[in-house]
């Protein structure tokens, strides 16, 4: 679903002025989520810069102001429990601003397999939810969530399946992903 292009900006999760408290290295270090690919990463402030929660920083290939460099991918182990709730509402935000591209994955969705198809892999959604999911797109594409919701009965809100998901995807180890890479 998601193309991976560079990431270009990060919104900061968190600020550990004094880095992990178990770590020997006390260097200040940010744990964020890239905007575009939805992809955990360890970012280091430039010295004197401090980072506040929520803010959006380049992270892109030109001069940063704020970042000096991207340490790497961040471990889900890693994720502190402020980070998770900041990520709650990062996706729910997302969600809703690119209900397009999520609108458009029922559009496209696919089987994975003979006995498994991507839809079911929604939280709430099972065989009868993705059959009617594909009966419903193949006589017209969904425009928008609420347009699923008026033409499938009893669907469970598929802007909830999707943050649900993709937060799972993030934080725990699934076997496919839909949403991040």
């Amino acid at each position: 679903m998601m193309n991976m292009e560079k990431e270009e900006t990060a919104i900061i999760l968190d600020y550990l002025p004094n880095g992990y408290p178990l770590e020997k290295k006390m260097m200040p270090i940010a744990q964020a989520i890239g905007k575009k690919n939805l992809v955990l990463l360890e970012l280091v402030p430039r010295r004197g810069i401090s980072l506040n929660v929520g803010e959006e920083v380049y992270i892109g290939e030109g001069k940063r102001d704020k970042i000096y460099y991207i340490l790497g991918r961040m471990h889900r182990e890693k994720i502190t429990e402020s980070a998770k709730s900041q990520l709650q509402e990062f996706i729910e935000k997302t969600v809703q601003e690119r209900e397009k591209d999520f609108v458009d994955f029922f559009n496209k969705a696919e089987a994975i397999n003979k006995r498994l198809h991507q839809v079911e892999l929604l939280p709430g959604f099972g065989k009868k939810h993705m059959q009617e999911v594909l009966k419903q797109r193949k006589e017209k594409e969904f425009e928008s969530f609420e347009d699923m919701k008026n033409r499938i009965q009893n669907l469970p809100d598929p802007e909830k399946a999707v943050e649900k998901r993709i937060l799972a995807e993030l934080i725990n180890i699934e076997r496919h992903n839909l949403f991040v890479k």
